[in-house]
């Protein structure tokens, strides 16, 4: 466990920085404007916009986390039966 400690460390420390909210809703200076822009009409454009930033941003994420806990589960049964 000591051997994995720094990594699972690290992992909860970027799942923090990823989940305050200032940084997570940063957006590009152009689609920034364009969506101040709708908001004055009343769209809510912006809300969506977010939810699709965030989206995009978590799904490589996941993708790699997972190949990283199947290796690790492989490679786990391996120490342990052998």
């Amino acid at each position: 466990m000591k051997r994995y400690l720094p990594y699972l460390l690290t992992f909860v420390l970027l799942a923090i920085i990823m989940l305050i909210p200032d940084t997570a809703a940063a957006q590009c200076p152009m689609c920034k404007a364009s969506v101040e822009s709708s908001m004055k009409e009343g769209s809510r454009v912006a809300m969506g916009l977010n939810k699709g930033i965030l989206y995009l941003l978590v799904m490589p994420y996941l993708f790699y986390g997972t190949i990283f806990f199947v290796y690790w589960l492989k490679t786990r049964r391996k120490v342990v039966v052998g």
